[in-house]
């Protein structure tokens, strides 16, 4: 490695790890679980977990139990470990467990217990409840939704209450929304002993495929790829115009593509550039923002995705891979929309990037821990190859241990492999509990037919305009997204508006997509923008305003998927060579059209009536008619000569 490189002192680092983490207990829940004093319960905690991630990994080579027992466990005990590790109130101790939350602990395995015990009876009665049956449900379904309120927050549990009602008061609601009715009892036993509610497809994907993604990504963390990731970016932008912006935008994106937890990703990339942002001159609020929005784009980024990707995949039944490959082309856009940004504004400003000494050298990073790049590209073969993503998710772990072991720095031990199994599983844990809470909603619209309902609402909003339609569809995303986790968000969107966008002959995997994209932008969105209030806390910016510019940064996230609907060549699946280039060409220009109208600057400074062409050429470029786009390049080449004459002219004059 190259030892010139200028790093903040011991002290200074403590500081920023020990801001970065308050920081997060502040705004990520899953960051505010408890420490016991008690060594023994620390044991235990770490037991539980290593067991767990150990026989997921058992399964993922051998082969899953059947279904519903599967599934019932995977449940319990991350049940289990959620009522160990989070109070259940602000004031509770986080040293002491509390003997409630220790019974509701075995309780929580208690429900995994009965199901293999009594699996055949269940499976015999043929979905005619016993009492023990309606008994056990009606506990296992308090329990996910509170489990969710202690790491997800009140949002997800209030939604799933609300559909609950709604799926017993149904004889008593006027028009449309009115249906039979279902007792509690009918409703909590259809979450329990079938696949359509808490173990539905969410829950599925999460003990499957989730789970392991998330460990893969601890191993790779306890290896150094953080610290790979920062330095190879460094190297490759760091010196350029603005180069920590980019630095912080480049990093953000490749860890937050594999961690998934876009307020991790930013404060684990962001205790690190937004500090180096701030230094160059970047402000406080625009600092924290680009690595908001940078780090909220990795769940939309292959090869990972964060988990939305396997959940799609299940939900419309192709594979992972398909899912991956249409979503690369938006993800680069967005990201390339984000970097033209923070260009135009370092030019704008005349920032610029760090000195050559402050550098590390890409030869030395990649010398030092680029072999640690093997398992991703292990991950992208192997897919590509059609081997399933258990599989793969399986091999990559074993190889990331054992390529880890090339060099002494990236090296694990067993205490490692053992802290990277229990860290993986920990952080599955919201992921996890949200798949369980949000199946009961979604059982809640397949038992009553909610989600046709919603979506002949949706069309009829939309006054047979498919752009109107669109419009509300992403109305309905942000809204959901401002309260929600995006996978949830996703879950909940796509049942009701992919049935609307089909009936013009949208594609399933483009209405998907569509959805999800703006369940994620909504992490963004004040005023609940918890990524964005992360990147706040870091830079010392007022969260808000933080909030509002990372809103403008993610602007490409916002016409993106307008453009793969009209012009679906962007996904590269069954697109001609001439589709794919014209939709990506054009939405380079859209994309840096809106970038420049944002910042007001191109060649040289915007005023009002030039930032007005240039939205206008950017929402020229979402429709597929050439006349569209002729208008489009006409308005930017306009504009762009003229800034072009005017920044030379200023040049003259100054010269």
């Amino acid at each position: 490695m190259n030892h010139d490189v200028k790093r903040p002192h011991a002290e200074e680092v403590r500081e920023n790890e020990a801001k970065a983490q308050a920081v997060l207990e502040a705004y990520d829940r899953e960051a505010g679980y408890r420490v016991f004093e008690n060594k023994w319960l620390r044991l235990l905690v770490s037991f539980i977990a290593i067991a767990f991630a150990l026989y997921h990994l058992y399964t993922a080579f051998a082969g899953p139990l059947v279904t519903l027992k599967h599934r019932s466990l995977h449940v319990a005990v991350i049940l289990c470990l959620i009522y160990l590790l989070y109070p259940g109130w602000k004031g509770a101790s986080k040293k002491r467990l509390s003997l409630f939350d220790a019974f509701l602990a075995l309780l929580s395995l208690g429900t995994a217990g009965y199901i293999f015990i009594y699996y055949l009876e269940i499976v015999n009665r043929g979905g005619i409840p016993s009492t023990a049956d309606v008994v056990f449900a009606t506990i296992t379904c308090l329990l996910v939704l509170e489990a969710s309120r202690r790491v997800a927050g009140w949002e997800l549990a209030g939604m799933a209450v609300i559909f609950v009602a709604y799926a017993y008061l149904g004889p008593y609601l006027p028009g449309e929304f009115g249906h039979r009715g279902y007792t509690l009892s009918d409703i909590f036993n259809y979450m329990y002993v079938t696949t359509e509610g808490i173990y539905g497809d969410a829950i599925a994907v999460s003990a499957s495929y989730i789970i392991l993604f998330i460990i893969f990504g601890a191993f790779l963390s306890k290896s150094g790829m953080g610290t790979l990731f920062n330095d190879l970016s460094l190297a490759l932008a760091g010196g350029s115009k603005g180069g920590p912006a980019k630095v912080g935008v480049i990093a953000s994106a490749i860890h937050g593509s594999i961690n998934g937890s876009a307020v991790a990703s930013v404060v684990t990339t962001g205790s690190f550039t937004i500090p180096m942002m701030k230094r160059v001159g970047y402000k406080p609020e625009f600092a924290g923002a680009v690595e908001a929005t940078a780090a909220v784009g990795g769940q939309i980024l292959p090869p990972v995705m964060g988990a939305a990707a396997f959940i799609m995949a299940e939900t419309l039944g192709v594979s992972y891979i398909t899912i991956a490959i249409a979503a690369l082309i938006p993800a680069l856009m967005y990201y390339f929309g984000l970097l033209v940004q923070v260009h135009l504004r370092a030019d704008r400003d005349d920032l610029r990037g760090l000195r050559k000494e402050e550098l590390p050298k890409l030869r030395d990073v990649m010398k030092e821990r680029g072999h640690l790049l093997l398992p991703l590209v292990m991950l992208v073969v192997l897919l590509m190859l059609g081997y399933s993503p258990t599989f793969v998710a399986f091999f990559t772990i074993v190889a990331t241990v054992v390529i880890a072991a090339f060099r002494k720095s990236s090296r694990m031990g067993l205490r490692d492999i053992l802290q990277a199994l229990e860290n993986g599983v920990r952080e599955t844990l919201g992921v996890a509990a949200a798949c369980a809470a949000v199946g009961i909603t979604v059982g809640v619209f397949s038992l009553t037919g909610l989600g046709l309902k919603l979506a002949n609402i949706i069309l009829m909003m939309g006054q047979g305009s498919l752009f109107m339609t669109l419009v509300f569809t992403m109305i309905a995303s942000i809204v959901l997204g401002l309260g929600l986790p995006s996978i949830p968000c996703y879950i909940i969107t796509a049942t009701m508006a992919a049935p609307a966008l089909s009936n013009y002959g949208i594609d399933p995997l483009i209405s998907h997509l569509f959805v999800f994209y703006f369940g994620v932008i909504a992490n963004l969105t004040p005023p609940v923008a918890l990524a964005a209030f992360a990147g706040a806390g870091i830079a010392g910016s007022e969260p808000q305003r933080t909030g509002w510019i990372s809103c403008k940064l993610a602007l490409a996230g916002f016409i993106v998927p307008f453009i793969f609907v009209y012009k679906p060549g962007m996904l590269i699946l069954n697109a001609s060579v001439a589709d794919i280039v014209t939709a990506t060409i054009t939405t380079l220009l859209a994309v840096i059209a809106l970038a420049a109208a944002t910042e007001g600057f191109l060649f040289a400074r915007l005023n009002w009536l030039g930032r007005l062409l240039l939205i206008a050429s950017a929402l020229a470029f979402v429709f597929a008619d050439w006349m569209y786009t002729a208008a489009g390049i006409a308005l930017l080449l306009a504009v762009s000569v003229y800034q072009y004459r005017k920044k030379r002219h200023t040049v003259i004059i100054q010269a």
